[in-house]
């Protein structure tokens, strides 16, 4: 499914559902597309942003002698 935010020539936005972007192209082209709103058959794909999902933030580094406490509370502190 794919959701697409339609505009009429009248500046009426709504939103529609299709199975795939096949989808909006049959329906518009057999005029099965009408705004809500008035009415109007002359409907196209409004620009949208996308959908994009926040980034997951990365692991902290793990410390470099291998120690959970990291350099200086192992018996190696100071040696490399």
């Amino acid at each position: 499914m794919i959701l697409y935010t339609l505009r009429c020539s009248h500046d009426h936005h709504f939103e529609e559902w299709f199975s795939n972007s096949g989808d909006y192209d049959t329906k518009k082209d057999a005029g099965e597309l009408a705004c809500p709103e008035c009415g109007d058959k002359d409907v196209a794909k409004a620009i949208m942003a996308p959908n994009v999902g926040k980034s997951r933030q990365a692991p902290a580094p793990a410390p470099s002698c291998g120690t959970p406490m990291g350099c200086g509370g192992c018996a190696f502190a100071g040696q490399h």
